[in-house]
């Protein structure tokens, strides 16, 4: 099995890394950053199971 991993994924894991809530200070140790692709545009979202804040973050290719 190879250990490449994509920039993507790369990117995945550094935001999984700190799983802390930051509205309220929950960590998340189950959860992750969910992520979506529309071709033009990689969005990773972190929704907190606590208080329900939604954290996106964006990167757009081109």
């Amino acid at each position: 099995m190879s250990t490449y991993r994509s920039p993507f994924e790369q990117l995945k894991a550094k935001f999984d890394s700190d799983p802390k809530c930051p509205a309220c200070g929950y960590v998340d140790t189950e959860g992750g950053w969910r992520v979506r692709t529309t071709g033009s545009r990689v969005t990773y979202q972190f929704v907190c199971p606590a208080c329900d804040a939604i954290e996106t973050r964006e990167m757009r290719l081109g």
